[in-house]
């Protein structure tokens, strides 16, 4: 399949598919994974634990690589960096979908400014981020779910819809709640 016939199948499979509904709730523990990726086209390995342990951290999956909507989340994401960062955070965005790009995407539309990674099954199961189809089998993608996770290690929100918009300014907001408590 072409590239770019994959991406049209890719965004018409998103506007089929169900929506996601994230079990884990606010303050739930955050499970723990590390996950291998890259950042600024470079390979890295992200670790949940050792990434707490500077701060919050904002988990956001998204479905593929160089797709419209994660396109636009991750530009979003980049531009926002300097208000992340005066709030303590990291950032990182985590994929099923085409991970064999996550370097060029990482370097490209991330514009190297923070980790992009790729989920692991379990990854999936455990923050259930599997996108659906409405059959309910699976996409083998990742629905766009964003967690907000304490210093602590729990879950301080989650915000599941697939459309990009409002992902950045939803995890900016609950940063600011977990900094006045």
């Amino acid at each position: 399949m072409k590239p770019t016939l994959a991406l049209a199948a890719l965004a018409s499979l998103a506007l089929v598919a169900a929506p996601a509904y994230a079990t884990l709730s606010k303050g739930a523990k955050a499970p723990e994974f590390v996950a291998k990726g890259a950042q600024a086209g470079k390979p890295i390995s992200f670790d949940l634990a050792k990434a707490l342990k500077k701060g919050p951290v904002v988990l956001y999956f998204f479905p593929a690589a160089f797709t419209p909507g994660c396109n636009i989340e991750a530009e979003t994401f980049a531009e926002a960096m300097p208000k992340f960062q005066a709030a303590g955070a990291t950032v990182i965005g985590v994929t099923a979908g085409n991970v064999d790009q996550l370097a060029d995407f990482s370097a490209k539309t991330c514009a190297g400014k923070f980790p992009v990674a790729a989920a692991s099954a379990k990854m999936k199961a455990d923050y259930d981020v599997d996108l659906k189809k409405p059959d309910g089998s699976s996409t083998g993608v990742t629905s766009r779910t964003t967690y907000v996770i304490g210093r602590n290690g729990t879950i301080a929100m989650v915000y599941s819809a697939m459309q990009p918009n409002e992902h950045v300014s939803n995890s900016l907001a609950a940063l600011k709640a977990l900094k006045k408590s």
